[in-house]
């Protein structure tokens, strides 16, 4: 596969300078695109506008919850280990596993980050996602009937934020760009984007 433009920013109106410091944010290479995209999926004479990833944020926030109930589930381990002399593990085994078991699911978290990939074109929007099982979602601009920006509570305080995306016919968001930087100039892009290329 082999993509022959890439326009990092061009939109057609003034949020040039603020939609340019949004993708190299958290833009990607041609060659790190076309590794992690099925091959032929961009075709040769599309114009990429945006590739982006998740704020790398994305793996410690995303795994909040998981860290949480690690934490805890350690410190009854280690309390037990404390109070119960007959237990076969000790408070730095409990310890240890704990470290281990967070370990593991950062790592974890940080490959479902690697295997994300936004993609903006000048025909449509592609989500890459999923890292034994590929989840690969596209649809073409002048199906797009309308986006959102999500800013929940944890995105909020580090300034990030998630766009949704409905396609005509569905009362539902299909597909989500999940914890980008600078939510709105990304989505002022999409839009101009839509407007641009996706409408008669």
């Amino acid at each position: 596969m082999r993509l022959r433009r890439v326009e990092a920013a061009r939109p057609a109106t003034g949020c040039a300078h603020e939609m340019l410091s949004a993708a190299e944010a958290t833009s990607l290479t041609v060659d790190q695109v076309e590794a992690l995209l099925p091959a032929g999926l961009i075709h040769d004479d599309e114009i990429v506008i945006l590739l982006l990833r998740p704020s790398l944020l994305f793996i410690p926030l995303a795994s909040l919850g998981s860290l949480m109930f690690i934490a805890i589930l350690t410190l009854a381990l280690a309390i037990v280990a404390i109070r119960v002399g007959w237990i076969p593990w000790s408070e730095a085994q409990a310890y240890s596993l704990g470290v281990a078991a967070a370990a593991g699911r950062l790592l974890w978290q940080s490959l479902e980050w690697w295997c994300r990939v936004y993609v903006l074109t000048d025909r449509r929007v592609i989500r890459r996602m999923g890292v034994l099982r590929v989840n690969v979602f596209e649809t073409q601009l002048k199906n797009i009937q309308h986006t959102s920006v999500f800013l929940r509570l944890r995105e909020r305080l580090f300034g990030l934020g998630s766009i949704g995306f409905a396609t005509a016919g569905s009362d539902v968001f299909e597909a989500f760009w999940v914890m980008i930087r600078q939510p709105f100039a990304v989505s002022r892009a999409v839009v101009e984007a839509i407007q641009r290329y996706g409408r008669p």
